[in-house]
């Protein structure tokens, strides 16, 4: 079986890496003669590479070569990798791909030409890198019917906000560790924003609810807004601050999903995940709470991931994988606004005592926080279970000046 590679960048050059080094079990996992990258794409140059002779710069040179089944896309992004991968699969080559940010925004309709031809589109790298969770989901859960799912989703910002609870570091300076051992881009945004794990939410939400979730569905806020004071509140409660992306189902048959920074209770299986690590929880019926823990980026981590799919692949030449969802629905996703969970909430007042007296008005009984060190004239408090819409309109009438607010979760 040839393969093609598009994209020789960290992920691509690993996968390069793995085929060629563990070669003799891959091709009899495989259960074919052989199998060998033949083609590679990328702009760029790679003088004195081991792979020079395979180099192309021309998409055309992949998809007319009728000897590749099937191709690697770790370009990243959605232009040009979406049209390369659409015409792949129109040409009857499997693809598979590393890429959420493709898979979140066009995974619907790559699966359905996926299907319409006979072969595989396959992600199992788009989301938890080197962990594996898309297989387990669509196979050894697929007695269950699955709840909730929720996971700590980028590494970066994990790294970030680990600095910040065990070494009382500020988000700038650990950001900039984070910046200088190569955990964050020069330009953090997509991490640090919470777009990152927006896209890898989407796809999980998709995958376990059985209806496609675009990003702009999902309510996303980062970590950019949390100071080392919402750090000792939160140790204070008894827990610690998480970048979470979750998603549950309800009873009516639609869903919620968001990414948010979020209170975290010690005891729970997400809070002792630390620096770059991921965790994915999924809930379901049958099976209670499953944990997939691992590292969530890197790059022979996620080229183990993708080599996993390329074997998956060859396995099923000329026979599809009965895997994906179905196509979005409207009003499928609730408003972000609709969902009801606590709120911790850190604020300044002029005068404590009317500032309490309106918390109790507003709020009935709150739990009231406090750390060695806060300080003067603020305190931290955390609701009952209310929406959203009914928590910034109580918010507003508040006699404080609010400095942060963060969700708490039951995970």
């Amino acid at each position: 079986m040839n393969i093609a590679i598009m994209g020789y960048g960290v992920v691509g050059s690993g996968v390069a890496e793995v085929l060629k080094k563990n070669n003799a079990s891959i091709t009899k996992r495989s259960m074919q003669d052989e199998m060998k990258v033949t083609r590679i794409l990328d702009l760029r140059d790679f003088p004195g590479d081991e792979n020079e002779a395979l180099f192309t710069k021309d998409f055309k040179d992949i998809l007319n070569d009728e000897s590749i089944g099937i191709v690697v896309e770790t370009m990243g992004g959605v232009n040009p990798a979406y049209d390369f991968v659409l015409d792949c699969l129109k040409a009857g080559k499997s693809v598979v791909t590393s890429n959420k940010e493709l898979v979140a925004a066009k995974g619907y309709e790559l699966l359905k030409v996926a299907e319409e031809k006979n072969v595989n589109f396959l992600f199992e790298a788009s989301v938890g890198g080197g962990i594996p969770i898309i297989r387990p989901i669509s196979q050894c859960l697929a007695a269950n019917e699955i709840d909730e799912i929720a996971g700590i989703l980028n590494g970066t910002t994990n790294f970030i906000l680990t600095k910040m609870i065990n070494d009382g570091m500020s988000f700038e300076d650990a950001l900039k560790i984070a910046q200088e051992l190569g955990y964050a881009e020069r330009d953090p945004s997509a991490d640090v924003e919470g777009k990152d794990a927006c896209r890898k939410i989407c796809i999980l939400a998709s995958l376990c609810f059985g209806n496609h979730v675009y990003p702009d569905e999902v309510y996303t806020e980062g970590i950019t807004k949390i100071a080392l004071a919402d750090v000792e509140y939160a140790k204070a409660w008894g827990g610690v601050i998480k970048l979470i992306g979750r998603a549950t189902r309800y009873g009516d048959g639609k869903i919620s999903a968001m990414v948010s920074p979020a209170f975290i209770q010690s005891h729970s299986q997400l809070a002792g995940v630390d620096d770059v690590f991921n965790a994915i929880l999924v809930r379901g019926d049958a099976i209670g709470d499953v944990v997939f823990y691992g590292r969530g980026a890197g790059k022979l981590p996620t080229a183990s991931a993708v080599v996993a799919d390329v074997i998956d692949c060859a396995k099923h030449t000329e026979r599809r994988k009965f895997f994906g969802w179905e196509n979005s629905i409207a009003d499928y996703v609730v408003s972000y606004r609709d969902i009801k969970h606590p709120f911790f909430v850190r604020a300044s007042y002029a005068d404590e005592a009317a500032a309490k007296q309106s918390i109790a008005d507003l709020f009935g009984e709150v739990e009231y926080l406090t750390y060695e060190g806060a300080a003067a004239n603020e305190l931290g408090f955390i609701t009952a279970a209310i929406t959203q819409r009914e928590f910034d309109e109580k918010i507003a009438k508040a006699d404080v000046q609010v400095g942060s607010v963060i969700r708490v979760t039951d995970y």
